[in-house]
């Protein structure tokens, strides 16, 4: 048999088989309308639920955009096999430089990466209840953060109030993370968890005579 006969061979099993889809426009126009609703999700989840110290709004698209472009790829692949065998191929030399700040947003770009498969290969429910489920778990596991937080508190004040100082953070439970001494000051640099509504050490850490500074930051893990 010639290598035409082959291919011939080939192609008829698989059209037999049915493993290519035939794109028609409907087809299409409800593979990315169902892409872009479960995206959506995955993007209303990063923005009501971000918890960093500065939200970007180019990532909460570049989501979006994922999800819609990795549908259209899975649509391309699902309709002509010679072109996925070339695309697996072309996809493997991709490189991506661009530093991701938060480790949490790789499991967005995942999440919005798998969205765009499924959606892609027509499993529009499945795709639909997981980005619902995950959306949920998410929500929860973000809510539960909201107990007590993580703060450091930076004091400077002279030699002589570094003793009253170090006893008003021995109350608040502070560890104190380090202590830098120069000839003019001292500043205690020191790590706490309480509630947001408890905010209230650096008042009184300002009420102790010869403290000139006392700043409470948030510690996100991103400082």
């Amino acid at each position: 048999m010639t290598l035409a006969g082959l291919i011939d061979t080939f192609k008829q099993s698989v059209a037999q088989a049915n493993l290519l889809m035939e794109l028609t426009p409907e087809y299409i126009i409800v593979c990315l309308a169902m892409t872009l609703v479960c995206s959506l999700i995955v993007f209303l989840a990063y923005r009501l639920f971000y918890r960093g110290p500065c939200y970007s709004q180019n990532f909460g698209v570049l989501l979006i955009v994922t999800a819609l472009v990795t549908g259209t790829i899975i649509l391309t692949i699902s309709a002509n096999l010679v072109l996925s065998l070339g695309m697996v191929g072309a996809l493997s030399i991709v490189r991506f430089r661009a530093a991701v700040k938060d480790p949490l947003d790789v499991g967005f770009l995942f999440w919005s990466v798998a969205v765009g498969i499924t959606c892609g290969a027509g499993l529009y429910m499945f795709s639909l209840t997981g980005t619902l489920f995950i959306a949920v778990v998410y929500a929860i596991l973000q809510l539960l953060r909201f107990g007590f937080r993580t703060y450091l508190v930076v004091v400077r004040c002279d030699k002589e109030a570094v003793d009253s100082v170090n006893q008003i953070l021995k109350k608040a439970h502070a560890r104190v993370r380090s202590r830098s001494t120069y000839p003019e000051f001292t500043e205690v640099t020191a790590s706490f968890r309480m509630l947001p509504k408890k905010k209230n050490l650096d008042a009184d850490l300002l009420a102790i005579p010869k403290v000139t500074s006392a700043t409470l930051v948030e510690y996100t893990g991103d400082i």
